[in-house]
């Protein structure tokens, strides 16, 4: 079958969190699974262009209605990764996408909605009618309704949505104007439909493709029911109940070809279950990169956005929990918000003579391998988290996960001591409530099997290795769904 994978990130050229590399990651199993697929994404002037190949312009004059006007586009497709890819470049002065980066300015459902529509006309006018649009998130969420309410009647009755939740807390709430910007009526703004369920005079893009979509997933079972039952819901809790019948959750997965120390070509020494010595070398490797002292101690990471939602509070504790406990402690990443960035930049200047510590304000892709690949343990004590990737990754690498059991970290993390799964199932360190003792009482106990009990600590390292979280299982259900709203 065609699909059309509808997004605004896909790693490796346009990323700025997991939505990337589950559009990714989702997109090359599918084509392995021998569907022709293609991501439609915006053109946007930071895109990291060098892993794009064969960029070529595949459509121009392609014209898109806004308001009472048309804003020209020109169409361009390449190829990242061995995924076909479709960049739509608006030529207007509102310069949608030429801002340097991808979201962050007030009129970012303006955007999004305007990247909708002109999605839907590029398909409708190239001829293109996909058996499935997986479309993600709120930015993408006026797309069902422009399929159902303006372009079905136009030849694409055929094409089936499925929506992906990848975070309810960003729904993408707006002024009614956006109906009127997308060439919608006003008709859609009633309680069944657009209408936001907290704010009345609102319009919400994320309810929108709930509603009007054949299919809703999101990206585990665990946070499925918290958004359903529970405030992470942040209002749509009764929009998914009333269509429960065509919404459940998905486990996102990895790519392991990308993120497997057995082909890693960016660690120094390449290790799986059967020869674990890389793990140790690339241990070392670490310590020499970011200056640590060569000490028997185990090695704590932090790999994140630095944001609240991520526990940015907890991440600031365990910086000095680790460190009091005999451990190293080691972060790389960064936030949006000015005062997160400020404080850990502060923590990092503080540390800096530190021999056992060290701070990485920023992102850097290549050098997060060698922090799954050296580190022992990595912390992620989440507010709430719709699945996590990093929980996935870092157990690939045999580095053993301290999580607060929420949405799919609880879903993928089996705690050593209390965990009622069998012991070769047991992979972590779990936490409940969301607070320094909850995290202390995890990470305690991790740091403490590793000093005390080697021998189990590395049972729970080869464990974490060898759970199967590719997208081949992932994969095979979202064929599954594809194929039921199909028929």
């Amino acid at each position: 079958m065609y699909i059309a994978m509808v997004a605004s990130e896909c790693a490796p050229m346009a990323k700025v969190g997991g939505l990337a590399d589950v559009v990714h990651g989702l997109s090359r199993e599918l084509l392995r699974r021998n569907q022709a697929v293609e991501v439609i994404l915006p053109m946007y002037d930071c895109m990291r262009y060098e892993r794009i190949f064969g960029l070529e312009k595949c459509y121009a004059d392609l014209w898109v209605p806004y308001y009472d006007q048309w804003i020209r586009c020109d169409v361009f497709r390449g190829v990242a990764d061995d995924i076909p890819c479709i960049f739509i470049k608006p030529l207007s002065k509102d310069n949608f996408f030429d801002r340097g980066i991808f979201y962050g300015h007030q009129d970012d459902a303006a955007r999004f909605a305007f990247f909708s529509r002109a999605a839907m006309e590029f398909m409708y006018k190239s001829g293109r009618r996909p058996d499935i649009i997986h479309c993600h998130d709120w930015q993408t969420g006026l797309l069902p309704v422009l399929l159902y309410e303006i372009y079905q009647s136009l030849g694409m009755g055929n094409s089936r949505v499925c929506y992906t939740l990848h975070n309810v807390h960003h729904q993408g709430v707006t002024g009614p104007q956006i109906l009127r910007q997308s060439g919608l009526g006003t008709h859609l703004m009633t309680p069944e439909k657009l209408r936001d369920n907290t704010h009345v005079g609102a319009v919400n893009l994320m309810k929108a493709g709930i509603v009007y979509s054949n299919f809703v997933t999101t990206v585990s079972p665990r946070y499925a029911e918290e958004i359903r039952y529970t405030a992470l819901g942040h209002g749509l809790q009764s929009t998914l109940d009333t269509h429960a019948g065509k919404f459940g959750g998905v486990l996102n997965g990895v790519d392991y070809g990308t993120w497997n120390p057995e082909v890693d070509g960016h660690i120094p020494y390449r290790y799986g279950v059967d020869d674990f010595s890389g793990k140790f070398r690339n241990k070392a490797a670490l310590r020499q990169r970011l200056l640590l002292q060569d000490k028997f101690k185990p090695i704590v990471a932090v790999v994140s956005r630095l944001d609240q939602q991520k526990g940015v509070q907890l991440i600031s504790h365990s910086v000095f929990h680790a460190l009091a406990n005999r451990a190293q402690f080691v972060l790389l990443g960064s936030g949006a918000e000015k005062a997160i960035n400020d404080h850990f930049w502060g923590l990092k200047h503080s540390l800096n003579d530190n021999p056992d510590c060290h701070l990485e304000i920023g992102y850097d892709e290549e050098l997060s391998h060698l922090y799954y690949a050296g580190a022992d343990m990595l912390v992620i004590p989440s507010a709430f988290e719709p699945c996590g990737l990093t929980q996935i990754i870092a157990m690939k690498y045999g580095t053993v996960p301290v999580v607060r059991a929420t949405g799919g970290l609880a879903d993928t993390v089996f705690d050593a001591n209390y965990g009622d799964k069998p012991h070769e199932e047991r992979t972590g360190f779990t936490f409940k409530d969301f607070n320094e003792a909850g995290l202390e009482s995890a990470l305690g106990r991790a740091i403490g099997l590793w000093y005390r009990f080697p021998r189990y600590f590395h049972q729970l390292r080869l464990n974490g290795m060898r759970q199967d979280y590719s997208w081949n299982q992932s994969g095979g259900h979202y064929m599954n769904i594809f194929n039921h709203i199909r028929a």
